[in-house]
């Protein structure tokens, strides 16, 4: 494709997209839960838009599709399984809420530390998803790299590309919060969902329609619609994919943030019921866009060009790839925006404020401004690498987060959970899935995510019950979530 009519599309949705950021300002963000949840006033429509936009990044039009174009239908069940994980909101959501509400929580890691009575839990689970959410943002900063590189045949470099999505996912942040967020985010969750839906149906009709479409896959590329078909996915490499996805709506804290922000427990009902409508429309688009590259273009180097590649090709009219590639951009930049807003309020909220109990709300969101870019150049560093498969790099990045599920869990349902239970399982099972990742090794051909929620359980088990538990501080926690949700199910 032309390299104008990309840096065209780019233009145009820049342009929208900062217009909607600057007229979402709602007067000055004085404090930690105007600039970082939105003064907790989100309503529905534009929960379940956000929800959707930061959830479904890089990782669907370029990392689901090419997961699909190397591994086939597979690629479809362990994203389904994703959707039927986020079923855990319909438990946690609620309870969320609940305490965010009571307690004034900013970030899920405070709402650790108080629960567990020790800032220190708080410190460390920041840290720990500090770890873990860089890689994962660099790799939405990558997607974008490989996007416009790959529709330009390398007339727009990689770094470009994601320099170009590093410095709007800054601006976007700092223009008003999670307010500049959620708005452009329900902008570009719309673009996304229709530009893909269109264009994915357009490239069927060429490509024969529905019954051709299948057919010549059945016949040209059979392993790609069984499991485990050409052997990509195997029983381990599924489970190892699927398990960080499962938890992913609780584990991973720039989407577990985002149950404080709707306005009431109707708006937070209406953001769900969205996402899964959204979700499932995304999954299947994604899905028949990797077999749509296999079926034209057979041997491509990586799975992650293969939608870049089907954008650029003659089977999609310019105007429409561009409406994909300004749909798969904003995705990629809504991720990385919300990451970086998460991370910065976790480091002002539960690191500094630790370390400064007597900083005031204006200190603590001035910290949080300045962190922002820190962020967001550690992550543009990571994407440098131009690692391979952003599918397995996302799940990678989500399985050390899933060392601290067993504390969440426990928070909401165990009395006897302890801090020391919290701390020792955070850093011991957080550890041994950086150095598998690391070294690349799998015990027993089992991925890094499956160990370290093992080792996490055990630990986090073992050492609460070999510890004393804040029992004044559950009861009273555990209490108002009963109350509330008795409440809840009384409307």
């Amino acid at each position: 494709m032309d390299t104008g009519w990309v840096w065209f599309g780019v233009a145009i949705y820049v342009a929208i997209a900062v217009l909607t950021a600057v007229l979402s300002r709602s007067g000055k963000s004085a404090d930690m839960q105007h600039y970082f949840l939105g003064d907790r006033k989100m309503g529905g429509f534009v929960s379940a838009m956000s929800y959707s936009a930061t959830t479904y990044s890089a990782f669907m039009m370029i990392g689901l599709a090419g997961l699909t174009y190397t591994g086939g239908v597979g690629a479809l069940g362990f994203e389904l399984i994703y959707l039927m994980g986020v079923t855990l909101v319909l438990v946690f959501g609620p309870r969320f809420w609940l305490v965010g509400k009571k307690y004034g929580y900013v970030t899920p890691s405070e709402m650790l530390g108080h629960r567990y009575g020790a800032r220190s839990v708080a410190t460390v689970t920041a840290l720990t998803s500090c770890v873990f959410l860089i890689p994962y943002a660099a790799v939405q900063l990558a997607g974008v790299g490989y996007l416009v590189s790959g529709m330009t045949d390398g007339g727009i470099s990689f770094v470009t590309g994601t320099v170009m999505a590093t410095v709007l996912a800054i601006v976007f942040a700092l223009v008003a919060g999670l307010r500049s967020v959620a708005w452009t985010d329900s902008l570009q969750a719309i673009v996304m969902i229709i530009g893909a839906t269109l264009v994915v149906g357009f490239v069927v009709h060429r490509l024969g329609g529905i019954g051709d479409f299948f057919s010549s896959l059945s016949a040209e590329h059979p392993g790609h619609l069984s499991v485990p078909g050409n052997g990509f996915f195997s029983l381990s490499m599924f489970v190892g994919l699927t398990l960080p996805w499962m938890f992913f709506a609780i584990s991973n804290p720039q989407v577990s943030q985002r149950l404080y922000t709707p306005g009431s427990m109707r708006d937070l009902r209406r953001m769900l019921l969205g996402f899964m409508v959204f979700g499932l429309i995304y999954t299947l688009v994604s899905v028949m866009w990797g077999f749509a590259a296999r079926l034209r273009f057979p041997d491509l180097a990586t799975g992650d060009l293969a939608t870049p590649t089907l954008l650029a090709s003659d089977l999609v009219p310019t105007a429409l790839g561009i409406v994909v590639m300004v749909g798969i951009l904003a995705a990629a930049v809504s991720t990385i925006d919300s990451i970086m807003l998460t991370l910065s309020s976790m480091v002002s909220r539960d690191v500094y404020k630790v370390a400064r109990p007597d900083a005031s709300e204006a200190n603590q969101l001035a910290v949080g401004k300045l962190v922002l870019p820190v962020i967001a150049v550690l992550a543009f560093g990571f994407a440098q690498l131009e690692l391979d498969l952003i599918a397995v790099l996302s799940v990678s990045a989500s399985a050390g987060l899933l060392v601290m599920v067993p504390s969440i869990i426990g928070a909401f349902f165990w009395r006897r959970g302890t801090a020391a239970g919290v701390l020792v399982s955070t850093v011991v099972a957080g550890t041994l899935v950086l150095v598998l990742e690391l070294t690349k090794t799998r015990f027993l051909d089992q991925g890094s995510g499956v160990w370290g929620l093992a080792v996490a359980i055990v630990l986090y088990v073992g050492v609460s019950l070999m510890t004393k538990a804040p029992a004044d501080r559950a009861e009273e926690f555990l209490g108002h979530v009963r109350e509330g949700m008795r409440a809840h199910r009384a409307m």
